[in-house]
């Protein structure tokens, strides 16, 4: 059975009268990986694809921290391979006395065979497993391998695992025919180098038998791992070139380093408090097998070192960022580091908040983590010698001893910053203090608000607002609420609506601005608790798009400067505490117009009605019935509310479906949207008056007074 698979496998290419027992050798091990390649890159997808491409950078970023080489270009060829390069010191190409074979067959063709078992050639490692290259080898119709060392170029090439040559007429190809070395493999000397220089290059194809027709090496992704290596590793210059497009398209990322300049990429608001930076080193001990000097394993008690970086701060917002790296590697599922970071944090700021209860108001509440972690962006990096992950994807680490010394290290730093006598550090520590609370008692109100966000029946309605005119239908698709200003615009939309589906909700002037005010500030609003209510989500990190009551929100306001206002104060209240309703196009500004032209009709024709929305389109039709010959009573209407309008006119230009404009209120990038906001409605007035002095300009004629 197994002499059948094996031809079966590599009858492809392979003729099956060159399989030897030397193949047996080489391609047992690999053939596990073929048969069951989901345990080593986690699927046979894009994402495992990527995987496969960060196994070889991982081996290259190694180099570079254990002190070899400053390079890393990684190559996207139009035929959908990838080449890996380096600066570090090349692959061994000498002959390893246990197994006969060169350093390149070795890494490339056995599992588990590397440098990194031992505490020689790599202190901290992101490949630990040994396993990297040669299961990228095992799933990959055809490798090529070059290594600069020793003054001379050094090749050998791969065919699903197996070493051999390529016989090449246009080009390199998976698809060239394949010869396998049947006695000794060879490593060929392909010429010379300049003395001292060194270097491994990698290009592999992806095994169209292994993976799926629609994997693709994923550009953004590949940009973001680049962009966030070069954060972490100083001095590092990392170059992508991508030949796929129409165009070849070079990126360089070199980054002068430190967690706090990443952090300031990562973060997605304005800092309110920090960066913090807290670092620090332990020991912990752990039984381990250890190769001892005849090549065995044998079990040892060891201790290992582990160095711990932290840089967390707070910001405006209310989202949570939190990056966790161990020897370069990110975790995005976290482990022992994250879990020691969360809980250092939580016990930390919890016994702070305890001690200055009264002050801070708090009362018999609690403190969660959520409160906690609400607006904070953080990395946690850990570096330690052959850390345990959960299995070869490395998303969550598994050491056990790391946790211990992740949360001594915060728990240490935190309690000194806060406790500090500094006057900077004391304001800060009160800040951070006060927004934990503000987000407990944010947390609290929302849960009692949400008891009553459901769409209740006629008789059950009373628990909402009592301005809220609501809708008659009960589905959420097809419904709309209609945020009108003052009760003169109401009273008209009462009777220019469809009560089937439009529901009206008045507000009274200009609401609150949310973009300044506290949390407990904007739900102590009156306005805009009302709309939090009526919409039925909640608010900010509770809120949940899915119970959201109408399916879209519109708001009509008056066409004039106040009307503006108004608007944009709404439009900061959805975007900085209902966001996901903007993201998903609920939010939309009707489109009242400005002008009512009455155009003159012969006979008992009814007069035309012609409405416009700006002075420039009124100048235009004005001078288009002029061509014609037209004529136009005067004066020509001037809207300058929605109540100057009785109910057919609203009706007409504002309410109905068919003939109404709306504009769709959209975040296509929302830190710039954010920026935006802050700056025109946030707490720092000289950027604003920078703005309106030397943007806009003032136009009397344009001020409605």
């Amino acid at each position: 059975m197994l002499n059948l698979e094996l031809v079966s496998n590599e009858s492809v290419i392979v003729p099956t009268t060159d399989y030897s027992a030397r193949h047996l050798t080489v391609l047992e091990g690999l053939e596990a990986v073929r048969k069951r390649p989901g345990m080593y890159i986690g699927s046979t997808d894009s994402r495992g694809l990527m995987h496969c491409l960060w196994e070889l950078i991982d081996n290259s970023v190694d180099e570079t921290v254990a002190g070899h080489g400053h390079d890393i270009t990684v190559t996207l060829h139009p035929d959908h391979s990838v080449e890996v390069s380096d600066s570090g010191r090349g692959v061994p190409i000498d002959i390893e006395p246990r197994t006969g074979l060169t350093g390149v067959e070795l890494v490339f063709t056995k599992l588990h065979a590397g440098g990194k078992f031992g505490a020689g050639s790599y202190a901290t490692s992101g490949g630990l497993h040994g396993v990297g290259a040669s299961v990228v080898n095992a799933l990959s119709a055809r490798v090529d391998v070059e290594v600069d060392r020793e003054g001379k170029t050094w090749a050998m090439s791969f065919h699903r695992g197996e070493p051999g040559l390529f016989a090449d007429t246009e080009g390199p190809s998976p698809e060239s025919t394949f010869e396998p070395f049947v006695n000794k493999s060879e490593l060929r000397a392909l010429g010379s180098v300049k003395k001292g220089v060194t270097g491994t290059r990698v290009r592999f194809w992806p095994d169209p038998q292994i993976f799926g027709k629609k994997a693709r090496f994923a550009a953004a992704e590949l940009t973001e791992r680049a962009r966030q290596t070069a954060f972490l590793v100083p001095g590092l210059s990392i170059h992508l070139v991508d030949h796929t497009g129409e165009e070849v398209v070079n990126t360089t990322f070199s980054a002068a380093g430190g967690l706090s300049e990443f952090l300031e990429f990562l973060a997605p608001d304005q800092p309110v408090v920090g960066p913090w930076h807290f670092s620090g080193e332990g020991q912990f001990e752990e039984t381990v097998p250890v190769l001892d000097a005849t090549g065995k394993l044998e079990s040892q008690d060891v201790v290992r070192d582990t160095h711990v970086d932290v840089v967390v701060q707070w910001g405006t917002g209310y989202d949570t960022v939190v990056k966790s790296f161990v020897n370069i590697i990110q975790t995005p599922k976290g482990g022992t580091h994250q879990q020691g970071f969360d809980q250092g944090l939580t016990k930390t700021l919890r016994a702070e908040i305890e001690k200055n209860a009264r002050k801070l108001k708090v009362g018999k509440d609690k403190v969660d983590k959520d409160d906690i972690f609400a607006g904070m962006t953080a990395i946690v990096a850990v570096r330690v010698p052959e850390p345990q992950f959960e299995g070869q994807t490395k998303e969550v680490l598994g050491t056990p001893g790391v946790k211990a010394i992740v949360n001594s290290v915060i728990s240490q730093g935190l309690a000194a910053t806060l406790s500090s006598t500094k006057r900077e550090d004391k304001a800060a520590s009160a800040l951070l203090q006060e927004k934990i609370v503000a987000e407990m008692k944010t947390r609290l109100s929302a849960r009692a608000l949400k008891e009553t966000q459901r769409r209740k029946t006629a008789l059950e309605s009373s628990t909402l607002p009592t301005k809220l005119v609501d809708c008659r239908s009960k589905e959420t698709d097809g419904s709309e609420l209609f945020i009108v200003e003052g009760d003169s615009a109401l009273g008209t939309a009462k009777l220019a609506r469809d009560s089937e589906y439009q529901a009206l909700l008045p507000i009274r002037g200009k609401i609150l601005n949310t973009q300044k005010a506290s949390l407990q500030d904007m739900l102590d609003n009156a306005e805009c608790a009302a709309i939090i209510q009526v919409i039925g989500a909640g608010s900010g990190r509770t809120f949940d798009v899915s119970q959201a009551r109408y399916g879209k929100v519109i708001i009509m306001s008056d066409a004039d400067v106040d009307g503006a206002h108004i608007r944009t104060l709404l439009l900061t209240l959805f975007f900085r505490y209902m966001r996901p309703l903007v993201e998903e196009g609920r939010v939309y500004a009707a489109v009242p117009p400005l002008h009512r032209v009455v155009v003159n009709t012969r006979g008992k024709t009814p007069p035309e009605l012609i409405y416009t929305y700006s002075e420039e389109e009124l100048v235009k039709v004005l001078a288009e019935l002029a061509k014609a010959g037209k004529t136009y009573q005067e004066p020509i209407q001037r809207y300058k509310g929605l109540g100057e309008m009785d109910a057919d006119q609203l009706a007409e230009t504002t309410m109905n479906r068919q003939q109404r404009m709306l504009r769709r209120v959209r975040v296509t990038d929302a830190q710039a949207a954010s920026d935006v906001f802050e700056l025109l409605m946030g707490s720092e007035v000289a950027p604003r008056r920078d703005f309106i002095v030397s943007g806009p300009g003032v136009n009397r004629e344009r001020i409605d007074a």
